[in-house]
């Protein structure tokens, strides 16, 4: 009689269930972490409550497009270390559901590895999204924080 189960630990392991991605323009190592309770990348750079990550690359390109900072736009893949939740700032208020993949966290997030190919937009679509960008500043509209 053939055997059809399958034996956990004879099966291929990846080292994600699910890979996140974290863009800015800080320089991080391996191994570090990325907390709550530093100046915002964005906005007024107020202290951060929470600290955002996605699942999709093209999310990941635009924040480290937009991070504030003289340096280079940089991608880390990041590990949660507690609970994540959907980024209120994108869903349902300008994208119904979760199509970016686009979450936040008030717990670390451990660097474990960082995306060192991947094509930036175009410095037109830049332009026009730091000019949105800026006209909701000048309405007084901020990312949600609370």
């Amino acid at each position: 009689m053939e055997n059809n189960k399958i034996n956990p630990a004879q099966t291929a392991h990846t080292p994600f269930v699910q890979a996140y991605l974290h863009g800015t323009k800080a320089d991080l190592k391996l191994g570090e972490l990325i907390e709550v309770g530093y100046n915002s990348n964005f906005g007024k750079q107020n202290k951060a409550k929470y600290i955002y990550l996605s699942a999709t690359l093209d999310a990941a390109v635009w924040g480290a497009e937009l991070a504030l900072g003289s340096g280079r736009g940089r991608i880390y893949l990041v590990e949660p270390t507690g609970p994540i939740e959907d980024d209120p700032n994108l869903t349902d208020k300008k994208f119904p559901g979760n199509p970016t993949m686009s979450y936040r966290s008030k717990h670390p997030f451990k660097v474990v590895g960082e995306l060192t190919i991947w094509q930036s937009h175009s410095p037109e679509q830049i332009k026009a999204m730091k000019d949105r960008i800026a006209k909701l500043n000048e309405q007084g509209i901020e990312a949600i924080e609370d």
